[in-house]
């Protein structure tokens, strides 16, 4: 068996509701040994156990000793810098869950050891692996205006952070990707109703390029939404998130006659994309980049600038109390 073919061996650390789900997926890929998950809870530790029939450790050192390649970082954002530095040092691929880190200068630092460790540090923005979102990216070339709104009910978890960096910040990864431009402005607002920090949130964003993007972020909403549209000089583009489904509004070729309903001339083409679990494909991807030693589809850098532009936001929003 040569390297190439050989099983890869894979750690989780952190096993609540996310950390549910990494394990689920890694304990049924055949190219990779899920060799355990690591928890500081007893309780958590026991039900991954009983659940998946895992071997559990309580702490990173213990699972390091297990000669693992890779680990899914899936702990709260706070932790994030502490948890995957020491992994990178010791040689480990790390694929460490959105946003990067907690602040910027974590993040920096985090790239920085990534980078000097020669090892792979991939940020879990799992939209971008949405099927939906994967065939916008071949459609649309240039952007003048998106309108993004992520609403959803009052989660539970993830709230030790604003929801800008909760929910936000997969929108704003997107619309760097699309745009690949710098911001020259901003406006934004947020409003805090259940957590400390805010729990509703609202920017305007205009880019060196001209384009205008609307985010808007909720996790008190009745009603779940993960919709963004763009518009550019030849099309409409409509994506919902949770169904991936993705259509195309363009005007019909030649004039309009007099009288008629302008309407009636917009075609209308629902695109076919891939239904692929998007976690799924997001770790069928980390593990390609280890085993292949190419580069991530979201890098460290580009975890990095998602969450400089959400600081910023949230520098503005609180500025105003």
């Amino acid at each position: 068996m040569t390297k190439q073919d050989e099983k890869l061996r894979a750690g989780i650390i952190g096993y609540g509701y996310l950390g549910f789900h990494h394990t689920r997926i890694y304990s049924n890929l055949e190219d990779v040994e899920l060799v355990g998950v690591v928890d500081i809870s007893e309780e958590r530790r026991e039900k991954a156990k009983k659940e998946f029939q895992v071997p559990v450790f309580s702490s990173i050192e213990e699972i390091l000793k297990e000669k693992i390649d890779l680990v899914s970082v899936v702990t709260p954002t706070s932790t994030h810098a502490d948890v995957v530095i020491p992994l990178l040092e010791a040689g480990v691929h790390v694929l460490v869950e959105k946003p990067i880190s907690a602040t910027v200068e974590e993040g920096k630092k985090m790239v920085e050891v990534a980078q000097k460790s020669n090892r792979i540090l991939q940020v879990g923005h799992v939209e971008r692996f949405n099927g939906a979102v994967r065939a916008l990216f071949n459609l649309i070339s240039h952007s003048r205006f998106i309108e993004c709104h992520r609403l959803s009910p009052f989660p539970g978890r993830g709230t030790d952070v604003s929801v800008v960096h909760d929910l936000m910040i997969h929108d704003i990864d997107i619309i760097l990707t699309l745009t690949r431009s710098s911001v020259v402005s901003m406006d934004a607002v947020g409003v805090s109703v259940f957590s400390d920090s805010e729990d509703i949130a609202n920017v305007r964003l205009r880019f060196q390029s001209g384009c205008v993007a609307n985010l808007t972020a909720s996790r008190v909403s009745m009603d779940r939404m993960r919709k963004i549209r763009i518009f550019s000089d030849r099309e409409y583009v409509s994506t919902d998130y949770s169904s991936q489904s993705l259509l195309v509004y363009r005007k019909k070729e030649g004039d309009i006659p007099p009288n008629s309903n302008p309407m009636e001339f917009i075609e209308i083409t629902p695109i076919q994309i891939s239904n692929e679990e998007p976690l799924l494909a997001e770790i069928k991807s980390f593990i390609s980049a280890v085993r292949n030693g190419t580069p991530p589809e979201v890098s460290g850098e580009e975890g990095l600038r998602a969450l400089e532009l959400s600081c910023q936001i949230v520098e503005q929003i609180r500025s105003y109390k």
